[in-house]
């Protein structure tokens, strides 16, 4: 079964160097054994890296052990739906590609705030109409 993405279309990878996704296929891919929903693909800032060290969530450090490289400014990561909306509501919000997040972050942040962060809007934003409700 294919995942879709925030906008209704098949999941769009999200980023190969590094590898993430909770699977470590590129995408964010989720499942049952995916706990944390490692769903928004975001690109790193050195803002919402800071602000992730913050709150307990160290993605610059690695960890050799769970395949994590660490992360700088610049790369593309899926990161958790919950820590992204914590990173949104303090103000240091990661840019999002929609295209490559997956639709099961909707269930935890509203299309309309992802939208704020985009960094891959279509130039004609009447194909989201159909999204609304």
């Amino acid at each position: 079964m294919t995942e879709k993405n925030v906008l209704g279309k098949t999941l769009d990878p999200c980023g190969t160097d590094p590898v993430t996704g909770f699977y470590r296929d590129g995408c964010c891919s989720t499942g049952p054994d995916d706990q944390g929903r490692h769903t928004i693909c975001a690109v790193m800032t050195s803002e919402f890296l800071e602000h992730q060290r913050s709150i307990g969530n160290d993605l610059s450090t690695p960890m050799p052990a769970y395949r994590f490289p660490g992360l700088v400014p610049g790369d593309r990561w899926c990161v958790t739906a919950l820590n992204w909306l914590r990173a949104h509501q303090d103000g240091s919000a990661a840019p999002v590609v929609l295209a490559s997040t997956n639709e099961r972050t909707l269930e935890v942040v509203s299309l309309e705030i992802l939208q704020l962060h985009a960094i891959d809007v279509p130039a004609d934003l009447s194909s989201l109409d159909d999204l609304d409700g």
